[in-house]
């Protein structure tokens, strides 16, 4: 399996999102310009420019038109996916961290940081059909949670927010009320900060990662515990097969470490997990340090991932892979 190696960011890695069909792969990091590949060859299609910071996560609509980018600029932006073009800019006081489309790319979950004395908070906005008729109000506003909200998505059918961040703990929210519905059980969570969350194709279920050294796989109506992934290093990313019975963790000792150690020490390969037996079944190396993104593609045939090292490393799966034995 030899991997792609797609060079089009100056600065480490944030987010990857491959769109619905999984021919494009759309890549944000700290140099402020979200980046589009061809998905099958590693091609640079192009980028959007017009964010003044660190672009932290994207999520495409289900039809690839749209484009949605939350930026430590303060703003998100929305763009046309083929022309590149800004088509309207959510402005807000503190940085912007996750954003989300809704089932139907009707709503945006965004998320704020806390700043300048101002708490986190989720934001719900109403994107409209029609680029023109788009306002910047909020249909709902969430606080509560104390730190960074790192992650919020839409629950099954649009009903639930899940939010999790710095204080480790996972929420869900009602979309129509804005109330708080659950809390994880503490005894069960995770005990230094949420960093990264997937969903499962069906939205059945969710993965968490952490800077506790393992991942958690959730049931997103229940939020019951279902599996615990444990490894030797700070989980950045994690992603979700859609075809196999594999989750993938990433990540790596903390950046600043970097420098000091060598490559091999600094454990930044993508560990594969059995989801359903919880043991490791493979890892693959490349990065020359922690990976902070990870995505499947909507085919399960392929998988990228972005590093600290400024690098996005897009894996073919051989056909040996798809032979693992199973339950």
């Amino acid at each position: 399996m030899r991997p792609i190696l797609m060079k089009g960011h100056e600065r480490p890695l944030t987010f990857l999102k491959y769109n619905r069909d999984g021919d494009l792969l759309f890549s944000c990091a700290k140099d402020h310009t979200p980046t589009v590949w061809f998905a099958d060859n590693g091609e640079r299609l192009g980028t959007y420019r017009g964010h003044n910071g660190a672009v932290w996560c994207c999520d495409v609509s289900r039809d690839s038109t749209r484009l949605l980018t939350g930026s430590a600029d303060q703003t998100a932006k929305l763009w046309d996916v083929q022309s590149g073009t800004q088509l309207f800019t959510f402005n807000f006081d503190s940085p912007a961290r996750a954003v989300d489309f809704s089932v139907g790319d009707k709503l945006a979950v965004i998320t704020t940081d806390p700043f300048m004395g101002l708490t986190s908070a989720i934001h719900v906005k109403r994107i409209a059909a029609d680029p023109d008729d788009q306002v910047g109000d909020s249909v709902l506003v969430l606080k509560g949670p104390l730190g960074r909200i790192n992650r919020a998505v839409w629950g099954p059918l649009n009903k639930t927010i899940i939010s999790a961040g710095e204080d480790a703990v996972i929420r869900i929210w009602d979309t129509e009320t804005g109330k708080l519905l659950q809390e994880n059980e503490k005894e069960f969570g995770h005990k230094k900060t949420i960093t990264s969350l997937a969903k499962s194709t069906d939205c059945s279920h969710f993965l968490t990662g952490s800077l506790d050294k393992s991942a958690k796989l959730w049931d997103s109506r229940s939020l019951s515990l279902i599996k615990t992934y444990v490894t030797e290093r700070p989980v950045n990313a994690v992603a979700m097969s859609p075809l196999l019975n594999h989750v993938v963790l990433g990540g790596g000792q903390d950046a600043s470490a970097v420098t000091t150690t060598d490559h091999r020490a600094g454990k930044f390969e993508a560990k594969f997990y059995d989801k359903i037996l919880q043991e490791e079944i493979g890892g693959v190396k490349g990065h020359f340090g922690p990976i902070n993104a990870l995505a499947f593609n909507p085919d399960g045939k392929s998988f990228s991932s972005g590093g600290e090292d400024g690098y996005v490393r897009l894996h073919h799966f051989d056909s040996e892979y798809f032979k693992i034995p199973s339950i």
